[in-house]
């Protein structure tokens, strides 16, 4: 079993241990009947993958160009004909 992967009643019985290694080395694998089905990750790994993944209003909302007034550029012709 790969480092960092734990069975399930491995987990049940280690827990303490488990959160300690992923506050050290990071996010630990939880296997059940040989299939991956979770991840402990400490608090500080969870925050920094939250921030890392905003969302758009977020990133305009911390924009540095926020508030700057912005000329509307468009072309004021009218439309052209196409054939369809």
């Amino acid at each position: 079993m790969e480092k960092g992967t734990w069975q399930v009643q491995e987990v049940k019985s280690r827990l303490s241990h488990v959160l300690e290694n992923a506050r050290k080395f990071g996010p630990q694998i939880i296997t059940k009947h040989g299939k991956k089905v979770a991840v402990i990750l400490s608090y500080e790994d969870y925050t920094r993958h939250r921030r890392a993944h905003s969302s758009l209003v977020d990133f305009f909302a911390g924009s540095p160009l926020k508030g700057i007034d912005l000329d509307d550029l468009r072309q004021k012709d009218p439309p052209r004909d196409v054939v369809l």
